[in-house]
């Protein structure tokens, strides 16, 4: 299933901004390079990704729908054809079938973290518990996932870079895709430069459970 949208006619070069940083994080993660050279196949169960990409790109597309890969359950996607956009993905790293060969990829350090959130948006995770093992402390991880360790081992390298952080990397349970994982002090210095900008794009239900979860962790302070 699925609806190809109208094309979008794209006037001039792409120039690296917050949101293109944005939407190549989100593109990174959820979304397909077709083989024929033009399309991109973006696949989402939150409306809200959709249109936030679809915003990021200055497109309007229809929304579709297709069948996961990975649940065999009917989700949303976007579909649409852009040469330049395309072609200035595979120019930073990007390709198709790219999901476990994916690696470094040429994004300029001050949007770094504009993509940083995309990724997280698409494929990343935060959680949080009590901890009883520590007076109950209240403990919360951040996550980047891909199936590509290579791509995981490159995040790492940038994000300890910038914020001299060191983080871990695990197997999720089946061992398809790897995990890279911040908890506490270092999840908190990842978080306030991707939300530092004012007005950022981002996923609404993901950054108001990370906001709701430092409010728990200021009240057991």
């Amino acid at each position: 299933m699925g609806t190809r949208g109208a094309r979008p006619r794209r006037k001039g070069e792409i120039k690296w901004s917050s949101h293109i940083a944005y939407a190549v994080g989100l593109i990174t993660t959820d979304g397909c390079l077709s083989n024929d050279g033009r399309h991109i196949i973006f696949v989402s169960k939150d409306r809200e990704q959709l249109k936030n990409l679809m915003r990021a790109l200055k497109i309007r597309v229809k929304i579709g729908s297709t069948i996961s890969g990975y649940t065999g359950k009917v989700t949303t996607r976007i579909q649409f054809g852009d040469v330049k956009l395309y072609r200035f993905l595979q120019e930073i790293g990007l390709m198709p079938n790219k999901t476990k060969v994916i690696s470094s990829l040429a994004i300029p350090e001050p949007f770094f973290f504009d993509f940083l959130r995309g990724h997280f948006d698409g494929d990343g995770s935060f959680y949080s518990y009590w901890d009883p093992r520590w007076r109950s402390s209240f403990m919360y991880y951040l996550s980047f996932v891909s199936a590509s360790r290579a791509h995981i081992d490159w995040l790492r390298s940038v994000i300890a870079r910038l914020l001299k952080v060191g983080g871990h990397v695990t197997h999720d349970g089946r061992h398809r895709t790897f995990q890279l994982k911040y908890a506490k002090k270092e999840s908190l210095k990842i978080i306030g430069s991707m939300y530092k900008k004012k007005n950022c794009m981002h996923l609404t239900r993901k950054r108001k459970k990370i906001l709701k979860a430092l409010r728990a962790s200021k009240t057991q302070e």
